[in-house]
């Protein structure tokens, strides 16, 4: 089912969107079965590694997380989901018919307390040719107010890239200080389980920590038009791969249609992602070596 016209203008309006049933019954619980058995074999793991971000009280007991890495190279199932689902389908209408993964990640807040995550704008960690790069947040558990929703601010997108500085290195997150960030206008985004929120790389967002008795997991896709090239990316794997590497990596990761080998270049607002942070494992850690200011505290 396409979008309709009133949601493509308010997305384009406001840079976000909610969309209820981006994956049949019968996807999302095989997803949400390879995310418990993903989570299970966490139990044996004391330190945060390529797969796992560990969160404060992980243990054998009571694996908590705030992250799985890469989910679509841990099983090919969320890669198949993505590409063949509602969620392809939002994608076309929103990106076009030439589409790329930047990264996934399945963010899998703990009950009790699981990690919040700083204000910030995606953009501001990979800066791009132009700016036609949304991200989708695929619920596989019921999300409300209590368990660390994702929040935003609409229209953020359209106006300036905030500072992500702190202490000289960039923190991955803003100054909650900031006289541009408005707080009292954030929309909270909630839904059931197979609804899936989409905003744009440049929109503020954030999520407080996770205060219910229930996981908030979250499955994000950060997506990119053909024709917007990296310029450069906040601990993107790919950075390091040279030009053959990067090439034939960029093959596996084309969601739809093919690369473009015309930038589209646009007058965006680009900053790059540097110093980095004494910890750039994750957005988590990032945030945390960093010192940035928690608006959440």
């Amino acid at each position: 089912m396409s979008l309709s016209e009133e949601q493509k203008r308010f997305y384009a309006e406001n840079g976000y969107l909610l969309v209820e049933n981006a994956v049949s019954p019968e996807q999302l619980a095989r997803l949400r079965e390879i995310t418990a058995g993903l989570i299970e074999r966490s139990r044996g793991v004391t330190e945060s590694d390529e797969v796992y971000d560990l969160d404060a009280g992980h243990g054998p007991d009571s694996p908590r997380l705030t992250r799985i890495k890469l989910p679509h190279r841990r099983d090919p199932y969320f890669w198949e989901v993505l590409r063949n689902s509602r969620m392809t389908e939002v994608l076309g209408d929103l990106l076009g018919p030439d589409t790329a993964l930047l990264t996934s990640k399945l963010n899998t807040k703990a009950p009790g307390g699981g990690a919040a995550v700083e204000w910030h704008q995606d953009w501001a960690f990979y800066p791009h040719t132009n700016d036609d790069l949304l991200a989708f947040g695929l619920m596989l558990e019921d999300v409300d107010a209590a368990n660390g929703p994702l929040m935003v601010i609409p229209g953020t997108h359209r106006g300036p890239v905030l500072s992500h500085r702190q202490n000289g290195v960039f923190c991955g997150a803003i100054d909650p200080d900031d006289p541009l960030f408005e707080r009292d206008r954030a929309v909270t985004l909630t839904g059931p389980a197979g609804a899936m929120t989409v905003h744009h790389a440049r929109l503020l967002h954030g999520s407080a920590p996770n205060r219910s008795d229930r996981a908030r997991r979250i499955l994000f896709y950060e997506i990119a038009k053909g024709d917007a090239w990296p310029i450069l990316g906040a601990n993107s794997y790919f950075h390091a791969l040279g030009q053959r590497g990067f090439w034939d990596d960029l093959q596996e990761r084309m969601i739809t249609g093919s690369p473009c080998l015309a930038p589209r270049l646009e007058p965006v607002p680009v900053e790059m992602p540097l110093p980095p942070a004494p910890d750039i494992s994750s957005i988590f850690r990032t945030q945390a070596s960093a010192g940035a200011k928690s608006a959440f505290a």
